[in-house]
C-alpha cells in the first residue's frame, strides 16, 4: 500500500473500497482538486503518473505492455495525457475481469468531447464532493447508519448535538471557507484562502470555456458564473439568469452543461409526482462549493449575515454540500430534488428520494429557534404524501434539537458531523 503519511480520511474510502472489491476498473470524478488522486492513492500498489513524460512515454509507446507490467491494484492518474490507456483498460478487463485491478483520476476535460467512450461496462464510475464538515471533524461514520436512515429510523432519537454548536456566522465563515482541501485542511488566511479560490475561478473560465464552441469569451463565462453565485440555491427564472449575464439561451445551456460536466454546478432537478399538481419544472442551481460561489460573487461575510436572502440561500448551499457527501455514499442511492408549485404557495428547500416515491423533506433556516410555521410546507407535503412522506426536517442555526409535529422535526444543521 502506499504510505498514507498524513492522509485525512474521507467518507469515499469506503465507497472506492467497496467498488475495487465488485468491479476491476474505477474511474473517480468529481471537481478539480477535490482530492481524487490523493484518496486514490491510499487503496493501491503502484501509481503511473502520466502527467509525468518519461511514464506518459511508456503507456504511449504500447499501453498493454505498461498495464501487464504495472502492479495492482494500479492508479492511472492523469489518464487524459495518455487517453489509448482507456482503450488498453478495456482490453485488460476484457481478459480478465478480477475486481479491484484499476483506478482511473484526472482531467474530466478530455471525455467532455470524445465521440467514443472505451470505459462503456467496464469502467464504473464514482463521484467525490469538497470536504464536508464530517470529514474535518474526523468523524467519519464507520458501519453506522447514516443521517437520512437515522431520520427515517428513530427520529432525532439518534441524533445529537455538540454543547457548544456554531452559531450563524460560523456557519457562514464555513461555508466561505470552501470544502477544496487545500484551503480547508490547511486554514489559510482569509487573504490566502481568497488568492487560492480566485486562481482556481481564474484557470475555470479561462482553460475551460473554449471546449464551449459558442463559448469562447472568457469573460462572458466568468460574468456567468458570477450570476450563478449571486443567485447561489435560489430559484430565478432562466430569462432572468441569461439577462443578468448578457447571454442567450444556446451559450447558457453550453455554459450550464460545461460547469456540470467539471462537477462545478450541480442543478437539482425540480420533483414531480402523480399526487401533485401544477409543480414547477426548473431545476435549482447550487455552485458546488460554496467558498467558490462567494469569491465569484465577490461576497464577504458581512454581505451575507446583512443580507437575510443572501444569508438563506448560502445556508442553504452550505447544508445540501453536507448532505450531498453523505448521499452519495446511500444504498440506494437516494436522488435529490426541490418542490416548488406554481406562484410559490409551497415551496420545499430539499426533497430526497430514497426510493420509488417514498421521501425525505427538508426545508434550511438560517434561524436559531424554528417553529412550526418554519415547517408549514413539510406539514402539508406530509398530508398530501401520506405514509410516503418518511420523514421531515427543518435544518437551522441554533442549538435546538425538538419534534415539531408527526414525523417533522426541528434539527440543527450540525447534527449531520456530529
Amino acid at each position: 500500500m502506499i504510505d498514507a503519511g498524513v492522509y485525512r480520511p474521507r467518507m469515499a474510502d469506503s465507497q472506492l473500497a467497496g467498488l475495487l472489491a465488485e468491479f476491476p476498473a474505477v474511474m473517480i470524478t468529481g471537481a478539480r482538486a477535490a482530492g481524487k488522486t490523493t484518496t486514490a492513492a491510499q487503496q493501491v500498489a503502484e501509481i503511473a503518473r502520466l502527467d509525468v513524460p518519461g511514464v506518459a512515454a511508456t503507456y504511449r509507446a504500447d499501453p498493454d505492455v505498461a498495464l501487464r507490467r504495472a502492479g495492482r491494484p494500479l492508479l492511472i492518474d492523469e489518464w487524459q495525457e495518455v487517453p489509448e490507456v482507456l482503450a488498453a483498460v478495456k482490453r485488460a478487463v476484457d481478459r480478465d475481469a478480477t475486481p479491484g485491478q484499476f483506478v482511473l483520476t484526472g482531467s474530466v476535460r478530455a471525455e467532455l468531447f470524445r465521440e467514443t467512450w472505451a470505459g462503456t461496462g467496464r469502467v464504473v464510475r464514482m463521484t467525490m464532493y469538497p470536504v464536508v464538515e464530517r470529514e474535518l471533524s474526523a468523524r467519519i461514520p464507520v458501519g453506522r447508519p447514516s443521517f437520512i436512515d437515522r431520520l427515517t429510523g428513530s427520529g432525532i432519537d439518534d441524533l445529537t448535538v455538540s454543547a457548544d454548536p456554531p452559531a450563524i456566522d460560523a456557519y457562514i465563515a464555513k461555508a466561505l471557507r470552501g470544502g477544496f482541501p487545500e484551503v480547508a485542511y490547511r486554514h489559510p488566511t482569509e487573504w490566502a484562502r481568497s488568492v487560492w479560490l480566485k486562481s482556481y475561478l481564474d484557470d475555470l473560465v479561462t482553460r475551460d470555456a473554449a471546449l464551449v464552441d459558442s463559448a469562447k469569451d472568457p469573460a462572458k463565462l466568468r460574468r456567468y458564473v458570477q450570476v450563478l453565485a449571486l443567485h447561489n440555491a435560489g430559484l430565478p427564472a432562466d430569462t432572468s439568469l441569461y439577462r443578468a449575464a448578457d447571454v442567450n439561451a444556446k451559450t447558457a445551456a453550453g455554459y450550464d452543461q460545461l460547469l456540470k460536466n467539471l462537477y462545478v454546478l450541480d442543478v437539482v432537478p425540480a420533483w414531480a409526482s402523480d399526487r401533485l399538481r401544477r409543480l414547477v419544472k426548473q431545476g435549482k442551481r447550487y455552485l458546488v462549493d460554496s467558498g467558490l460561489a462567494a469569491i465569484a460573487a465577490d461576497l464577504r461575510p458581512s454581505d451575507i449575515l446583512d443580507d437575510p436572502d443572501l444569508l438563506g440561500r448560502y445556508f442553504d448551499a452550505f447544508a445540501v454540500a453536507q448532505l450531498r457527501a453523505e448521499i452519495a455514499l446511500s444504498h440506494p442511492h437516494p436522488v435529490l430534488h426541490h418542490l416548488r408549485l406554481e406562484a410559490g404557495r409551497h415551496e420545499v428547500d430539499l426533497v430526497v428520494e430514497v426510493s420509488a416515491g417514498r421521501v425525505v423533506a427538508f426545508e434550511f433556516k438560517a434561524s436559531a429557534a424554528p417553529g412550526s410555521d418554519d415547517a408549514r410546507h413539510l406539514f402539508w407535503l406530509r398530508e398530501e404524501l401520506g405514509g410516503e412522506f418518511l420523514a421531515g426536517a427543518v435544518m437551522h442555526s441554533g442549538p435546538g434539537l425538538y419534534q415539531l409535529g408527526e414525523r417533522v422535526y426541528a434539527v440543527p444543521l450540525c447534527a449531520l458531523w456530529e
